[in-house]
């Protein structure tokens, strides 16, 4: 299905403020992806990630928890849109909400999390409280880790992962702004690597091809 040769299509889902689909799109403009971002769906509606896309030219979906109070019904609204754009792959960009991924997708989704996982993963880990274990737990060394997404918080099989320091005087914000330096680099060069077609999991585990 995918190649180096076709631009691959991308859904983003997002629930704050947009900045890691700006940097996908900018990566994608200075033509370092073989990409373009096909839909966007926001869990909420009054985030800036909603008037970033806007911006960007695209026409975000918005589909919240509070309007779809079941989970099945929430994932299938995700999944129509998706669908409808035929998605190649998804990428959750700042992604809070819980839900079920269908089989067709299995493998065709990612995330990007602020650490090093399976340190510092699970439900209630996202953003600066991410960041508060990590300082709060003594870390000499933060990070983040491009996974593809089960229907298991922060549990699916790891891509791949880049590396920073903590230093000493750091609090959340300034660990939070070293980390995102690294996202802004592994994420499109996860992308990258599944539109060439380089990925394949086994037993669990993210093989790259060489």
């Amino acid at each position: 299905m995918n190649n180096q040769h076709k631009k691959i299509r991308l859904g983003i889902l997002l629930s704050g403020g947009g900045r890691t689909m700006v940097n996908l799109a900018e990566c994608i403009k200075r033509g370092e992806l073989a990409a373009e971002i096909a839909a966007v769906i926001s869990s909420r509606s009054r985030v800036k990630g909603v008037d970033r896309a806007r911006k960007l030219g695209h026409k975000p979906t918005i589909i919240r928890v509070k309007d779809h109070p079941d989970i099945d019904e929430f994932s299938r609204c995700i999944e129509k849109v998706l669908v409808e754009a035929r998605i190649d792959l998804v990428l959750q960009c700042g992604w809070l909400c819980f839900w079920k991924i269908a089989a067709q997708y299995e493998n065709r989704v990612m995330n990007i999390h602020p650490a090093l996982l399976p340190s510092f993963g699970g439900q209630g880990m996202w953003g600066h409280h991410v960041h508060e274990a990590v300082l709060a737990a003594g870390c000499k060394v933060s990070g983040c880790t491009v996974h593809f997404v089960t229907n298991e918080y922060d549990a699916g099989p790891i891509i791949l992962q880049r590396s920073c320091a903590v230093l000493e005087g750091d609090d959340a914000d300034s660990l939070a702004a070293r980390v995102f330096e690294q996202e802004c680099q592994a994420y499109p060069e996860a992308v990258r690597l599944f539109a060439e077609n380089r990925l394949t999991v086994r037993d669990g585990r993210v093989q790259v091809k060489q």
